[in-house]
C-alpha cells in the first residue's frame, strides 16, 4: 500500500517561482486570494471619491478615511485571532459578508450628494472593523502548503510582489470605472471582489481547519514577534513620508510636479525587483540578521537621498531604496511565521501588517509637520533614521539570540 500523500510540496532541486505555483492547489488558492485582496487596492480611492462628492467636503472625506483606516488596521490582529481560533472556513466568510454588506450600505449613502456625514462615517468605521485579514491568512496558508523554508521564502516573495501590484492596479481600475459609472460604483466593485474572492478562497481544498496547540507556546512566540513588528513599523514610518518628501524636493528645485509619479514609480519598481531577487537567492544568513540588514539598507539610502543634486539622482536613489522594501517586509513575515505558535500564525502576520500601516499613518503626519520647518535634507535623514533605529533594534535582538544559543 502506498503512503498517503501530503498537501505540502516536496522540495525541488532548485526551488523557483514556478515550483511555488506547481504546489498542489496553490494556483487556485492564490488566484482566489488575490481577487479578494484586489478589493483593498480599489476601496480607498473609491471611498474617498464617493464621500467627497456626497458631502462636498474634503475635511469630512479625510475624517471618514481616517476612521475607515483606523478600524481596518488596528483591529486586524483581533480579527486574525478569530481565523486562528475557528479556522479560515468558519471565520472568513462571515467577515467578508459583513464587510461587503457595509460597503454596499456606504455606496447607497454616497450614491447622491447630501448624505449625512455621521451616517457615512459610521458605515465606514463598521466596514473597516469587519475587513477580513486575507493577506495574513494567505501567508499562513503558504506555510501549510510548502514544506521547505527555501521554497516558502519564494512563496512569500511572490505574494508580496503580487500584493504590491494590486495596490498599483486597484486605483487604475477605479479610474477606468468612474469614467463611465457613478463614483459609488467603485465601492460596489470592492464589495463584489471581496465577497466572491473570499468565497472561492475558503472553498479551496488547501484550506485548513483550526489546530489548537498548548497555551504555553504563546509567550515565546510573542517575544519572537518583537523584531519583525519593530522593523515593519520602522519601514512604515520611513516610507510614509516619501510622497511628501519627493513632492517637496521637486517643488524646491522648480521641476514639473508631473514628474513626481515617475519618481515614486521607481520606488515601486525597485521594490518589485528586490522582492523577486530576494526570493530567488538561497540565503545562508538567519532571517533575523537579514531583517536587520534590509532595514539598515533602506534607512541609509533614504537618508542619503536628501543629498541628491538633481531629479535623476533622486529617482535612482528611490529605485535603490525600493530594492530593500519588499525583502524587508517579506523577511519580517517569514520571521513572524517562524517564531509564532502554529495556532497563531495568522495573528502574527496581522501584527506585522498592522505595524506597517500604523507606522505609515504616523509617519505621514510627522513628515507633513516637519517639511517647511526643517531643511529638506534633514527630513530625509529623519525618515531614514526610523528604519535605521528599527534595524538596530532587530540587530541587537538577533545578536542576543545568537549569544544565548552559543555553546559554553
Amino acid at each position: 500500500m502506498s503512503a498517503p500523500t501530503s498537501p505540502r510540496a516536496a522540495l525541488p532541486t532548485r526551488p523557483s517561482y514556478a515550483a511555488v505555483l506547481r504546489v498542489p492547489h496553490a494556483r487556485r488558492t492564490f488566484a482566489a486570494a488575490l481577487t479578494a485582496r484586489l478589493s483593498y487596492g480599489t476601496v480607498s480611492l473609491a471611498v474617498m471619491l464617493s464621500v467627497t462628492r456626497a458631502t462636498g467636503s474634503y475635511a469630512v472625506s479625510g475624517a471618514v478615511m481616517s476612521l475607515f483606516g483606523a478600524t481596518t488596521v488596528f483591529l486586524m490582529p483581533l480579527r486574525a485571532s478569530f481565523i486562528d481560533r475557528y479556522g479560515p472556513r468558519r471565520a472568513l466568510l462571515p467577515m467578508a459578508g459583513l464587510y461587503g454588506t457595509l460597503l454596499c450600505a456606504l455606496a447607497a449613502l454616497t450614491w447622491r450628494p447630501g448624505a449625512p456625514a455621521a451616517a457615512i462615517a459610521t458605515a465606514a468605521a463598521l466596514a473597516g472593523a469587519c475587513a477580513p485579514p486575507l493577506g495574513p491568512t494567505m501567508r499562513a496558508l503558504w506555510s501549510e502548503l510548502v514544506a521547505d523554508r527555501r521554497l516558502l521564502s519564494r512563496a512569500y516573495s511572490l505574494d508580496g510582489v503580487a500584493e504590491e501590484l494590486l495596490y498599483v492596479s486597484g486605483p487604475a481600475l477605479i479610474g477606468v470605472l468612474v469614467g463611465f459609472a457613478p463614483l459609488a460604483s467603485g465601492i460596489l466593485l470592492s464589495a463584489l471582489l471581496i465577497v466572491s474572492g473570499t468565497g472561492a478562497f475558503v472553498t479551496s481544498p488547501a484550506m485548513p481547519g483550526p489546530r489548537p496547540v498548548p497555551r504555553r507556546e504563546k509567550r515565546s512566540g510573542v517575544r519572537g514577534l518583537l523584531p519583525p513588528v519593530a522593523v515593519a513599523a520602522g519601514v512604515g514610518l520611513a516610507l510614509s513620508g516619501i510622497d511628501l518628501l519627493v513632492l517637496a524636493f521637486v517643488a524646491e528645485r522648480s521641476y514639473d510636479a508631473a514628474l513626481v509619479p515617475w519618481v515614486l514609480g521607481a520606488l515601486s519598481a525597485g521594490s518589485a525587483v528586490g522582492g523577486l531577487a530576494n526570493g530567488a537567492i538561497d540565503w545562508r544568513r538567519p532571517a533575523r540578521v537579514r531583517l536587520a540588514g534590509f532595514a539598515a539598507g533602506l534607512g541609509l539610502v533614504i537618508a542619503a537621498a536628501g543629498l541628491a543634486p538633481g531629479l535623476w539622482t533622486l529617482t535612482a536613489a528611490m529605485a535603490c531604496a525600493g530594492a530593500f522594501i519588499a525583502p524587508a517586509l517579506t523577511t519580517a513575515y517569514l520571521l513572524a511565521d517562524e517564531t509564532a505558535p502554529q495556532d497563531s500564525r495568522t495573528q502574527a502576520g496581522a501584527w506585522v501588517n498592522a505595524a506597517v500601516n500604523a507606522g505609515g499613518s504616523t509617519g505621514a503626519l510627522a513628515t507633513g509637520l516637519l517639511i517647511g520647518r526643517l531643511p529638506l535634507g534633514v527630513c530625509f535623514l529623519l525618515a531614514g533614521g526610523t528604519a535605521l533605529a528599527a534595524a538596530a533594534a532587530a540587530g541587537s535582538r538577533a545578536a542576543g539570540t545568537a549569544l544565548a544559543a552559543a555553546p559554553r
